[in-house]
């Protein structure tokens, strides 16, 4: 990604369309039936996505329906989550048969390294819509940049969460310590956003697609009690530190109703599944993101930054053969 990530269009969910998905997606677990990922002849398929507010559980349960609409014999369920690390775990103790994952999160796991004492067997079926770094304070807390945090109540979102790592890279970033500068709060998003509410912390931060509804809520329901925060100055920190994994972005002024446009960082989402997943069905699931991407965009506007052109960059994430087969394919199109 090259150049600053904007949103160019939003989309609100059709009612009946949100309604089907709420019946599809579920808090599911293990598959009922063993192996069906990798049997290629239908079967029960379970995706890790994150908490219900967040835009991979709209999403996640979006894709779910399309599987179980167009692949005969799959029936998919979207499972609500920690989010990337936790959904990483899940798909390799067999608990989850697909996943979404920051990329940040997915990288760390293929090497070994952060959240994971050793490398893990996953693969990339492909890379997904960006998610922007979302991080709001009260307005009465005193913070007006990253390093104001010390001393303050901060969610650094939920034990397991991609959001978790960002969260503490930033803070790091900012020359504190994320465990003893700040009263780090491990909290999901939803609770995330009571708390606000509350005054019982002082800040979130959140990654996640545009929009995101926990954080519709809480500008909404809070107005100029609360604001954002633009955290571009730990930019440099990061990348020298993690490489050139997290972007320049922009939050829109009109996803939040806000008076002007939030500059802020981005880093990719990818789907995964674990190592030795069904070349077949991984391309089948490929085509689907792309073929049906429109109903996706009915769920959340953050599917409309899902770009073709982007698909097959996951690296350092290996891309499953079936699914690298089907985005060549899908790039050679006319």
């Amino acid at each position: 990604m090259k150049h600053p990530t904007r949103i160019t269009r939003l989309a609100i969910p059709a009612l009946a369309f949100a309604l089907a998905l709420a019946a599809t997606a579920c808090a599911g677990g293990k598959q009922d039936d063993k192996g069906a990922a990798n049997s290629g002849k239908g079967g029960r398929l379970t995706i890790a996505t994150g908490p219900t507010t967040g835009v991979y559980y709209q999403i996640g349960g979006g894709l779910a329906e399309l599987i179980s609409d167009n692949l005969d014999g799959y029936r998919a369920t979207a499972a609500t989550t920690g989010a990337s690390v936790q959904n990483i775990q899940g798909l390799q103790a067999g608990s989850y048969d697909i996943a979404f994952s920051l990329l940040d999160t997915a990288q760390d796991a293929v090497e070994g390294k952060g959240s994971f004492d050793k490398p893990q067997a996953v693969e990339a079926l492909t890379r997904l819509y960006p998610n922007y770094t979302q991080v709001l304070v009260r307005a009465d807390s005193g913070i007006t940049s990253l390093q104001d945090m010390k001393g303050k109540r901060i969610s650094t979102g939920a034990p397991n969460s991609g959001t978790e790592v960002i969260a503490r890279r930033l803070l790091s970033a900012a020359g504190l310590d994320p465990v003893k500068d700040v009263s780090a709060q491990r909290l999901a998003l939803p609770e995330s956003v009571d708390a606000m509410k509350d005054n019982t912390i002082d800040a979130l931060i959140w990654s996640g697609g545009l929009p995101t509804g926990g954080i519709t809520d809480l500008v909404t329901s809070l107005k100029d009690k609360v604001r954002f925060l633009d955290v571009t100055a730990q930019l440099p920190a990061l990348s020298n530190t993690h490489g050139g994994v997290y972007q320049k972005g922009t939050i829109p002024a009109a996803v939040y109703g806000q008076s002007a446009d939030v500059p802020t960082i981005v880093v990719p989402n990818v789907l995964l599944v674990k190592k030795g997943f069904d070349p077949r069905l991984a391309g089948k699931i490929a085509d689907l993101v792309y073929d049906k991407k429109a109903a996706l965009e009915k769920v959340n506007a953050a599917a409309t930054e899902i770009d073709p052109a982007q698909a097959g960059n996951t690296a350092p994430v290996p891309l499953n053969p079936g699914a690298a087969n089907a985005l060549k394919a899908l790039t050679q199109r006319p």
